[in-house]
C-alpha cells in the first residue's frame, strides 16, 4: 500500500530537525550551496562550513567573481572537492544567464553545471514550491522497505522519480512536506544499518515489518576504500596547496614524502585533469581561473546525504 503521506507529514512537522536549510527566508542559493555540500558528507560537517560560505559568497555572482582557487580552499574537509569547481561554474552561469537569481525551473536548473535530478528538484521544491518528486538515498531506502518488503533498495533509476511522483499528495505544500519527510525518515528513523522501526510512524504498514524483516541483498555498487586509495592521495595534495603559505609549490615538493611516488604522480595528473590544480612553470598551485575547467557529470539523484 502507498506511503500515508498525511501521517508522515504530520509526524515531520512534529519532529523534523532544525537544520538551517529549513527555516523561512533561508534562501534559493542557500539550498542550493547546502544541497552541493550534503552530497556524501555529514550534515555536522556541512553546516558551519555552509554558514562560512555563505558568509563570505552571499549570492551567486559575490562567488563567480572570486577565483576557483578560493572555492577549493573553502571546501576545506568536505571531500570530492570537484564540487567545489563545479559550484563555482554553477554561479558564474546563473550570473550570466539568469542575472544572478536562481532559477526556479528544473530544466534551466539542470543545465547549469554539477546539477542533477536529485539537486534540480530539490531546488524547485525547496526554495520555489515545486510539485515536484524529490529522490535521494533516504527517499529510495523508505519506499524499498515500506512498499516493496527489501532491507535496501536496487541500484539509482530513473523510475524512481516516477514512483516517488505517482505518491505526491495534489496539494503543492503538502507535496514538498512528503518529499522532506520521506527523506527524513531514511536520515533518522528507517537508517541503513540500524532501523528505529519502534519509531516509525508508517511501521504499521511497512512490507519489510510484515514480512519479518528479510535481509534482502544490497545490489548497489560499493565504493573503493579510501585508506591507500588515490582519492586519500589526491586529497593529502589538496590539503597541502590549502594550507600552504604561499599561492604555489614547487612540483618536487608536493607531497615529498608519500610512500608510492607512481601513486603520488597519478594523483597529480588526475587533478590537473580534474581542473582542481595547475602546473606552472614547474609549480603546482590551486586553479586560478575556470578555464579549461572539464565538464562537470550531473549530480546523481541517488548521492548519500541528509537534507
Amino acid at each position: 500500500m502507498p506511503v500515508a503521506s498525511d501521517i508522515l507529514n504530520d509526524w515531520y512537522r512534529r519532529t523534523a530537525r532544525d537544520l538551517p536549510w529549513r527555516r523561512p527566508g533561508f534562501g534559493a542559493w542557500g539550498i542550493l550551496v547546502s544541497e552541493f555540500m550534503l552530497q556524501q558528507t555529514p550534515v555536522a560537517r556541512v553546516i558551519p562550513l555552509l554558514e562560512a560560505w555563505l558568509a563570505r559568497w552571499p549570492t551567486p555572482a559575490h562567488l563567480a567573481a572570486a577565483a576557483p582557487a578560493d572555492a577549493v580552499r573553502a571546501w576545506a574537509n568536505l571531500g570530492y572537492p570537484r564540487r567545489a569547481l563545479w559550484l563555482h561554474r554553477a554561479a558564474v552561469e546563473i550570473t550570466d544567464r539568469h542575472g544572478g537569481d536562481v532559477p526556479a525551473d528544473v530544466d534551466a536548473l539542470l543545465a547549469l553545471t554539477g546539477i542533477g535530478d536529485y539537486t534540480a528538484r530539490a531546488v524547485a521544491v525547496f526554495a520555489y514550491g515545486a510539485h515536484e518528486p524529490v529522490v535521494d538515498t533516504n527517499t529510495r531506502r523508505v519506499i524499498a522497505r515500506a512498499l516493496d518488503g527489501r532491507a535496501q533498495p536496487g541500484p539509482p533509476s530513473r523510475a524512481d522519480l516516477a514512483r516517488m511522483g505517482r505518491m505526491l499528495p495534489e496539494d503543492d505544500t503538502a507535496a514538498a512536506v512528503f518529499n522532506a519527510a520521506t527523506m527524513e525518515l531514511g536520515a533518522v528513523v528507517c537508517t541503513a544499518r540500524a532501523p528505529r522501526c519502534g519509531e516509525c510512524p508508517i511501521a504499521d504498514s511497512c512490507a519489510w515489518r510484515a514480512a519479518g524483516y528479510p535481509d534482502t541483498p544490497d545490489t548497489r555498487r560499493r565504493q573503493a576504500a579510501y585508506e591507500g586509495s588515490d582519492r586519500q592521495a589526491r586529497g593529502a595534495l589538496l590539503r597541502q596547496l590549502r594550507e600552504s603559505a604561499s599561492a604555489a609549490i614547487p612540483l618536487e615538493a608536493a607531497l615529498p614524502a608519500w610512500p608510492d611516488t607512481h601513486q603520488r604522480d597519478r594523483a597529480i595528473g588526475t587533478l590537473v585533469s580534474d581542473g582542481l590544480i595547475e602546473i606552472v612553470d614547474e609549480r603546482v598551485r590551486l586553479p586560478e581561473t575556470a578555464d579549461g575547467m572539464p565538464t562537470a557529470q550531473a549530480s546523481s539523484s541517488a548521492s548519500p546525504r541528509t537534507r
